[in-house]
């Protein structure tokens, strides 16, 4: 892995880090908004005081924070050819071949905690797809977590998955949920996909607070999902989210899209059929994401140093 001088800086003064995955820089978002709102979203993390890592697989090596050339290069705005989606048991075979890869929640999530990054920001969670029973779609990115200590800041999971089946998968998996400010699951576009969330909590500090017990009763080894709801005024609108999703699943399901290759095309989908309106509420929740992430991280690395100046209480 090569990190990022500012960040291995960060990283070893403890200050604080938010990772952020770059598959939605070269999939998630259409060109060329998507280096412009990239930028935007590192530039959110670093205005609330901590530094960006943008992850992903640059001429076969792992970087940890990116540069601006790196950065444009995964957004498709050099021309130099194909970026691959990775997820990890990708990971060595683009690295290998020396290729160009954007990184999941998942491959994030396992680069960021082998940097000894805690906090993670994306946009939604992937998750148990709609016709598991039948297809055992499933996204890595659960599994991962359930051995990933990282604290994944995200809306919840994308409204195209099963979203029950995705919270039960985390219970099974001991992969924590809290609702930022809330009681009600997320989903993604919409504030409340209709499900509850067993704990909340109201302020960065207690995230951070729930990460340092964590790290006291060795139970850090197990992901953390954040969810934090889409702000009221972004939401998309629930009858145009509701139409378009199963306008969407249909047009997926009749073109024959399987696998990995739904989510970009639903997102392609919703961001054609609601004129631009789902691309909003897809920017407005990274960016909010990414700054929450950044609170958060910023509490937590105060909470290490205050931690490292205590006074040994078995010594006292």
């Amino acid at each position: 892995m090569l990190v990022h001088p500012e960040v291995a800086e960060a990283l070893a003064a403890h200050r604080p880090v938010v990772a952020l995955e770059s598959t939605i820089i070269s999939h998630g978002l259409p060109r060329p908004d998507n280096l412009r709102i990239a930028r935007e979203i590192e530039d959110a993390v670093r205005q609330e005081g901590a530094v960006p890592a943008t992850i992903a697989i640059v001429d076969g090596q792992a970087r940890i924070g990116l540069d601006d050339d790196a950065l444009a290069r995964v957004a498709g705005a050099t021309g130099a050819g194909e970026v691959d989606k990775v997820s990890v048991r990708d990971v060595a075979v683009v690295a290998a071949r020396g290729g160009v890869g954007a990184t999941t929640v998942a491959s994030t999530a396992h680069l960021a905690a082998r940097a000894g990054i805690r906090v993670f920001a994306t946009g939604g969670l992937g998750g148990v797809h709609r016709e598991a029973r039948d297809t055992w779609d499933e996204s890595a990115d659960l599994t991962t977590l359930s051995r990933t200590a990282v604290l994944v800041v995200c809306a919840g999971v994308k409204s195209i998955l099963d979203v029950g089946a995705t919270l039960e998968r985390l219970e099974t998996l001991n992969v924590g949920v809290l609702g930022y400010r809330t009681e009600r699951f997320p989903g993604f576009y919409l504030r409340d996909s209709g499900h509850p969330i067993g704990w909340q909590v109201d302020t960065p500090a207690d995230v951070a607070a729930v990460l340092r017990a964590q790290d006291d009763l060795g139970t850090g080894g197990y992901g953390l999902v954040l969810a934090n709801p889409i702000a009221a005024a972004d939401e998309l609108d629930r009858d145009l989210h509701d139409r378009t999703l199963n306008a969407g699943l249909a047009a997926a399901q009749a073109a024959g899209v399987r696998g990995k290759d739904v989510t970009p095309f639903l997102l392609e989908f919703f961001h054609r059929e609601t004129h631009g309106a789902s691309l909003a509420a897809n920017v407005a929740l990274v960016v909010a994401n990414a700054r929450l992430a950044a609170a958060v991280a910023s509490h937590y690395a105060a909470s290490h140093d205050a931690a490292s100046h205590a006074p040994d209480a078995a010594a006292g």
